[in-house]
């Protein structure tokens, strides 16, 4: 049920910016002191944000028992589910969003990539979750290992969610994007969320909370919100518990030595500053549509959030005497596609700063590059030229034009140290593509890298060069220009991070990211207790077949493709009789098909090859002879084959030898949207002397209940 909407307009008199802990909205006491948040563009004071009173230990327990007890209550596929669902709902109302995503600076360009972005992660990991993982809440890495002769004993492992809390610290560039990127894995996992937002944005992040619990869709304690400081929540963690941190390289270096991530067993993972490279490959001349591409990535990444992304282009390596064309390139993009202002102003393609300590900041850094042996070659920092309302004055706001740099020495310390956190980049010139390599790697690990170029020996020679300094290599030419998502974008399906300065961490990155919110744990036993903890069936666990007495069936049971997902269970099955192989039926397999490979139609060749004893059956022709073996012919709850994994062939069938099939119901997964789902079998080809021929899964679509064909 959607629980009864109460929009918020912040303005002067709102006073707090709200949290979310224990299922219900706080704020401190009046008159408490707080922090100001301001208009970005009109320095109007919109809400303050203290956290005083605020009982951060509390919040972790409710998420510790009653947020874990929510979550466990559902099934992986159930909480992928509820991601679409909440993504609908803040599709249909995001009015809110869009209006408060103006007030941070940020333009409708710039809110696309944050508000429909995160909006998007939701979509894209429901889908992954429903896709590739079990119906359950247990997730096996296999393959399995037998850890005895007999096979009594094997080992494996699995994935539970990590028994705790999923704290998050979030930066000001991103706050709706920046916490449903890790809101989303962390929920699939089964773990709850507490966000704590960057100041100067979160009342936007809470307009996007107050949403996701109005939708009536989760689960009670599974996202509480901290809006305002949160100095002290390491101390109230442990080994059970993980902090996702996105922002400066100092206050991460700061966490990650509290003594609770150092002795206590806090799991903490770091996305930090980052001087990201993008390199123009030397075929790359002015009249390639590579350097076209280039000079256009390069200014999106310059004006997008008006810079202030952790993976815009900070430095733009270029081949020696190619910088001047490459400047002169970006200055023109800049005067004819870029005008810096208030978000709601008519004309403005570029907003302000996130705040005027933000331009400061920014400032001080253009400063200190200059100082160490930059030059200005585009743009004032100090200049406050802006579109704005009418009746607001440009100094008001914490507007910047963009800026471009020029070194005359490439190896300057302040340019692979320093990074400008707004509209700013340098352009550096390099000798040749291990000089790039190395400049590139200067920057002491980054997020991500650009190399533009349609020479393959460039690409390969400069990927394997800066691969591992970069946690994603993003290439651009003529053949993607128009469909790649950018340099700056993020994609929920690979992993978001990188070495070194960058924090070391791994976001993102589609199931991956659900697993990095759960414990892997090696799991040993017999078969039967594997089977059990897993719910995917192991070689030597109970079956109860039908079929062959003489191979372990019984006429007595039920043919498993006459069972619905209601009467299936894991370890039903099929064991079929034997069928002989014939020359003949080789030959005309061989001449139907088309497949006249020597083994199966030239004896003496045949004979010759150290792997087969004569002519042999085509593996697919045992595959297909497999399938008559177990299948039941009349209509029933089995709706479709769609597919074989792991065939591997281990034995070559010989003319004269017989094959014989056993079918174990082994995986089982409904679907949570339709009225069937997937059953995963257990295939295994056995010659008439025991010996195995081959191994595979057959993967059929199977109804809930026997309707379609009830009474057939």
């Amino acid at each position: 049920m959607v629980r009864e909407r109460r929009v918020v307009t912040l303005t002067a008199h709102t006073s707090y910016v709200p949290s979310y802990a224990l299922d219900a909205w706080w704020t401190p006491a009046d008159g408490t002191a707080g922090t100001e948040v301001r208009d970005a563009s009109t320095g109007e004071l919109i809400a303050q944000a203290s956290t005083s009173g605020l009982d951060i230990a509390a919040m972790i327990n409710h998420a510790r028992t009653v947020g874990q007890a929510g979550l466990k209550a559902l099934s992986l596929h159930e909480r992928a589910l509820i991601l679409k669902q909440l993504a609908l709902y803040l599709q249909e109302h995001r009015e809110e969003l869009d209006r408060l995503n103006l007030a941070t600076g940020a333009t409708k360009r710039d809110g696309f990539v944050d508000i429909d972005g995160g909006i998007g992660v939701l979509f894209t990991f429901s889908s992954k979750g429903r896709r590739e993982l079990p119906n359950a809440n247990v997730i096996e890495e296999g393959p399995v290992e037998v850890l005895s002769k007999d096979g009594s004993f094997q080992g494996t492992h699995v994935f539970t969610a990590l028994p705790g809390v999923a704290v998050q610290i979030n930066a000001f560039n991103f706050p709706v994007w920046g916490m449903l990127e890790k809101f989303a894995p962390a929920f699939i996992a089964g773990v709850p969320t507490i966000v704590k937002p960057a100041t100067p944005t979160g009342y936007l992040t809470e307009a996007c909370v107050r949403l996701m619990v109005e939708s009536g869709l989760l689960p009670a304690g599974s996202i509480q919100l901290v809006s305002g400081s949160a100095r002290d929540i390491l101390d109230h963690l442990d080994y059970r518990d993980m902090v996702a941190f996105t922002g400066s390289a100092a206050t991460a270096h700061g966490l990650g030595k509290h003594v609770n991530v150092t002795e206590g067993g806090v799991r903490f993972t770091a996305e930090t500053d980052s001087l990201n490279a993008a390199i123009l490959g030397p075929d790359a001349t002015e009249d390639t549509p590579e350097f076209t591409a280039f000079i256009r990535s390069v200014s999106n990444e310059v004006t997008a959030k008006a810079g202030q992304k952790c993976t815009a282009v900070r430095r733009v390596l270029v081949p020696a005497g190619r910088r001047d064309a490459v400047v002169a390139a970006l200055a023109a993009t800049f005067d004819s596609r870029t005008k810096t202002g208030d978000p709601r102003a008519e004309g403005a393609t570029m907003g302000p700063l996130a705040s005027m300590d933000q331009l400061r900041d920014v400032r001080d850094a253009v400063g200190r590059l200059v100082a160490g042996g930059g030059a200005l070659a585009y743009g004032d920092p100090s200049a406050q030229d802006a579109v704005t309302q009418e009746g607001k004055a440009a100094e008001a706001g914490a507007y910047m034009s963009p800026v471009v740099l020029t070194w005359e020495n490439p190896n300057a310390p302040a340019v692979h140290e320093i990074e400008a956190f707004g509209p700013v980049t340098s352009v550096i010139e390099y000798a040749d593509v291990d000089d790039a390599v190395r400049l590139a790697a200067m920057g002491g690990g980054s997020l991500v890298a650009t190399i533009c170029s349609h020479d393959p020996a460039v690409v390969v020679a400069l990927t394997q060069g800066i691969a591992a300094h970069h946690g994603r290599v993003h290439v651009l030419d003529r053949d993607d220009a128009k469909t790649s998502t950018g340099h700056g974008s993020p994609m929920p399906h690979l992993i978001h991070g990188g070495p070194g300065r960058a924090g070391g961490g791994e976001e993102l990155g589609g199931i991956r990211a659900v697993k990095h919110h759960m414990a892997r744990t090696a799991l040993q036993g017999s078969p039967d207790m594997l089977t059990a903890v897993t719910q995917v069936w192991h070689t030597g666990a109970k079956q109860s077949l039908a079929g062959d007495p003489e191979f372990g069936g019984s006429p007595e049971n039920v043919h498993p493709f006459r069972k619905s997902l209601a009467e299936l269970r894991i370890g039903d099955g099929f064991a079929s009789g034997l069928r002989q192989v014939s020359r003949e039926e080789i030959q005309a397999f061989a001449d139907t098909t088309g497949d006249t490979f020597y083994a199966h139609t030239q004896p003496d060749a045949a004979e010759a090859n150290p792997f087969f004893p004569g002519i042999v059956a085509h593996g697919y022709l045992l595959v297909s002879w497999a399938a008559g073996l177990f299948v039941e012919p009349a209509p029933g709850p089995v709706l479709a084959n769609y597919g074989l994994e792991n065939l591997r062939f281990i034995t070559p069938v010989a003319a004269g030898d017989s094959i014989r099939v056993t079918l174990t119901a082994k995986k089982i997964t409904p679907r949570v949207t339709d009225e069937y789902g997937e059953v995963a079998w257990d295939a295994v080809l056995n010659n008439q002397n025991g010996e195995l021929v081959a191994t595979y899964d057959v993967l059929t679509l199977v109804e809930k209940e026997d309707i379609t064909y009830k009474n057939w």
